[in-house]
């Protein structure tokens, strides 16, 4: 087993989006789905619904259940997962403000409450 020298290891800092460090475009858009689906995946887990009991009640299949629970996401919009969350009972609350002049481009930010 090769040895890591310390003097070799670089470390770059986060800019908190894990889609943007690793340079995709869209790279606010995986992260607002994948904090979306999360946040259904949980509601899910704590129902206890099996797939085929989710794709039944929110009028999927269950393909795009086990796509989504694996975080599978490219069949899903935004909207699509907002209206899934909505189905499970969970309001959404967009709100819009200005930005901090410290920081240079605006951005999309998706927090579960």
């Amino acid at each position: 087993m090769a040895q890591l020298r310390s003097n070799t290891l670089k470390v770059q800092a986060s800019s908190g989006n894990v889609f943007a460090d690793l340079g995709f475009t869209d790279a606010e858009e995986r992260q607002t789905k994948l904090r979306l689906a999360y946040s259904i995946n949980q509601s899910l887990d704590r129902r206890g619904w099996s797939q085929t009991e989710a794709a039944r009640r929110l009028g999927l299949n269950q393909p795009k259940i086990s796509a989504m629970r694996n975080f599978r996401l490219q069949g899903f919009s935004v909207e699509r997962l907002m209206r899934l969350l909505t189905c499970l009972n969970k309001d959404i609350e967009i709100v819009i403000r200005e930005k901090p002049r410290s920081r240079r481009p605006g951005q999309v930010v998706v927090r579960a409450a």
